[in-house]
């Protein structure tokens, strides 16, 4: 096995005690670390960006040795206490985990024109977040931007949903609402009572909004909203569900960015 391989046993350990704290948004905020886990995501992640990722964490030699073969020499290897590994591996994957580091996400000046389909998501939940940020990546999305009471995109929820999609996508962040409310350039976002979606000339640079969960947005935030024609039978469509539709309106129209 190459390189050294480091053993923890112990809850009281440091490294152990600082990967836990990655389990939780604030957590991958203070330390701008998080972790990968999953049987595909792991080695296609170590395939695609191999720089990213700092560390594995093992449960055991024989599943360290199997991963081995994919590792860069400068991620440092350990075996955890089965215990202690199963208290990080929160997804039940059994396999080894990796710690990755959180690349930067800007604040961005949202008066400037948008380049391209710009998604601005305030969705909470990190589950829903990770599934549009795999739906934001399949259909050409430029770029995602978070307000500030959106998940974190590095939460292992949403690296769950999102099969690898945030380490594709351009990243950044927006102050407030205040600053979507002075956003340059063509701006929609998604409601029942909106215009036909199906209907509407998507220009090729422009930012769909994605509220939160069941508050939606600012009655006076100052937009195109373009609804969902359906059979009327549910009172709403899942945002996470909605969003992919609007973006898959958008390729239809586009096609792959340039």
């Amino acid at each position: 096995m190459a390189g050294h391989v480091i053993n923890i046993d112990s809850e009281n350990n440091d490294r152990f005690r600082a990967w836990e704290r990655l389990l939780d948004g604030r957590g991958i905020k203070k330390q701008g670390a998080f972790l990968l886990a999953g049987r595909k995501t792991v080695p296609e992640a170590l395939s695609a960006a191999p720089d990213r990722f700092t560390a594995v964490l093992a449960p055991d030699t024989p599943a360290l040795q199997a991963i081995e073969p994919l590792l860069p020499a400068h991620v440092t290897r350990h075996i955890l206490a089965r215990p202690l590994f199963e208290r990080l591996d929160v997804s039940g994957t059994h396999l080894p985990l990796l710690v990755g580091s959180v690349p930067d996400m800007p604040v961005v000046d949202l008066a400037a024109p948008p380049q391209g389909l710009e998604l601005v998501c305030a969705l909470g939940d990190p589950g829903n977040l990770g599934a549009v940020m795999r739906s934001a990546a399949a259909f050409g999305a430029a770029r995602l931007v978070l307000l500030p009471d959106a998940a974190h995109p590095y939460h292992p929820r949403a690296l769950r949903a999102g099969a690898n999609a945030v380490l594709t996508l351009a990243v950044a962040r927006a102050r407030n609402w205040a600053a979507v409310a002075g956003a340059g350039g063509p701006i929609v976002s998604l409601d029942g009572s909106g215009e036909d979606i199906g209907r509407f000339p998507w220009p090729r640079d422009l930012r769909l909004v994605l509220g939160e969960e069941g508050q939606g947005l600012p009655v006076s935030l100052a937009l195109t909203r373009l609804g969902i024609p359906t059979t009327g039978a549910v009172e709403s469509l899942n945002a996470t569900v909605a969003a992919a539709i609007a973006l898959q309106h958008y390729f239809a129209a586009h096609g792959p960015r340039p």
